[in-house]
């Protein structure tokens, strides 16, 4: 997935960086401590050494935030596809999917006790647009292995675009903890090829 592959460079680049200042840190400290009990010093401050430093932690600084919002960019980059809208609602305690683009006003929900649970279905190679708001407390949409999750309140609709490069289906589930059953509050993400999509939208097959 596009998304995980940019989840993915992004968290490795930063986890290299703050190792390095760690490691830069720390030997400098040490370097400081074994300075300290070799040799004496009248001088208590470094004006220009410690002014290296703060530049040197600054640049690195507006580099990871440059670097992350040129990836978050690229992630939501604007296309010429017209997203496809699916509205989300979260209750206690499951989840209803509503297509109002679809010609058969396609709606999947459920009660998430038992099986089948709520299947949001959504063609691949096509941006997604996500409505999402809740019918009574806060909840929180959240696909753990697509890294994508986002709150849902209620009277107030957030929005989140995403787009599956391949087919497949992943588990998502509640990640805001909304009472008795929180814990049951799961749901399936499936992926399906635009042809497939299109039959399922139309009605002409019952699932996918």
């Amino acid at each position: 997935m596009r998304q995980r592959h940019v989840f993915g460079t992004v968290f490795t680049l930063e986890s290299a960086v703050a190792g390095l200042v760690f490691l830069v840190v720390l030997g400098l400290l040490a370097r400081a401590v074994i300075k300290r009990r070799t040799q004496a010093s009248d001088r208590t401050e470094r004006p220009r050494v410690e002014a290296c430093y703060v530049a040197a932690l600054a640049a690195f600084a507006v580099f990871l935030v440059a670097w992350t919002a040129w990836q978050n960019s690229r992630e939501h980059h604007t296309t010429a596809v017209r997203p496809l809208r699916v509205d989300v609602t979260g209750f206690q305690w499951c989840w209803t999917f509503a297509y109002p683009q679809s010609p058969a006003h396609r709606q999947v929900t459920g009660d998430c006790h038992g099986q089948p649970l709520p299947t949001l279905v959504v063609p691949t190679g096509r941006p997604v647009q996500l409505r999402l708001t809740s019918r009574d407390v806060i909840h929180s949409l959240w696909v753990p292995d697509l890294r994508y999750k986002m709150d849902a309140f209620p009277r107030h609709v957030n929005t989140f675009t995403l787009t599956l490069d391949h087919t497949g289906r992943w588990r998502g589930r509640c990640a805001e903890f909304c009472g008795q059953r929180h814990y049951a509050m799961d749901f399936w993400i499936k992926a399906v090829p635009p042809e497939q999509y299109e039959r399922w939208a139309h009605g002409t097959v019952a699932a996918v």
